[in-house]
């Protein structure tokens, strides 16, 4: 199964959208390959360690943004998810004027979306069986995979409504910061472990493009 792995973290997440044409992508998201205009992105030390998964060892921990607790002034109460698609960055509002900033993945030209949406439901390590959709345009790929350090869902999902879309976490922690995905809002393992322990299914999504 190793080899599907890099063509897999791309399409985790199928939406009922267009794809855009490759030139206009930061990175091919099947050959993970630089386009016209490659991708600069500076490297920090990662944020501290989250508790401790049973599965911890194989999650990757490099994360290009480090979350942090940062000033916040939005309209949305505490408890809510703020995702900003142009900033790449999803806040979860804690209160008294202050959330946790985390550096999240987005959807690729042709796959942004915006809106308001709910956790319906959360799974760890979750399972993925990419939908039809995916396998009407990429007939190759498996109809099912385990959860684990490699399936593209990461440690963690947490599932928006009735839609197709997820916030997950990535095997693929270099893609953060980057437009790749087909709709979802990625997170690394690490930090969509902390994320779990703060979101509740019923928390309030709100997607701005």
């Amino acid at each position: 199964m190793r080899r599907f792995v890099p063509a897999l973290a791309g399409l985790a997440c199928a939406v009922a959208a267009w794809a855009a044409p490759a030139a206009a992508y930061e990175i091919d998201p099947l050959t993970r390959q630089p386009l016209d205009q490659p991708l600069t992105m500076t490297v920090r030390a990662p944020a501290a360690a989250a508790a401790v998964d049973p599965l911890d060892a194989s999650v990757p921990k490099l994360s290009p943004i480090p979350r942090e607790t940062v000033a916040y002034s939005g309209p949305y109460g505490a408890g809510t998810i703020v995702v900003s698609t142009a900033e790449r960055r999803l806040y979860y509002v804690l209160g008294n004027g202050q959330a946790m900033r985390y550096g999240v993945g987005v959807g690729r030209p042709g796959f942004t979306w915006g809106g308001a949406q709910t956790i319906s439901m959360k799974r760890e390590w979750p399972d993925w069986r990419p939908p039809a959709q995916m396998i009407r345009r990429r007939p190759d790929l498996p109809r099912y995979m385990k959860g684990g350090p490699e399936n593209p869902l990461g440690a963690r999902a947490m599932y928006l409504g009735g839609s197709l879309y997820r916030i997950h976490g990535s095997n693929e922690p270099e893609t953060i910061g980057t437009a790749v995905s087909s709709g979802c809002i990625r997170m690394t393992n690490d930090d969509v472990m902390d994320l779990y322990t703060r979101a509740k299914v019923g928390t309030k999504v709100i997607v701005q493009r």
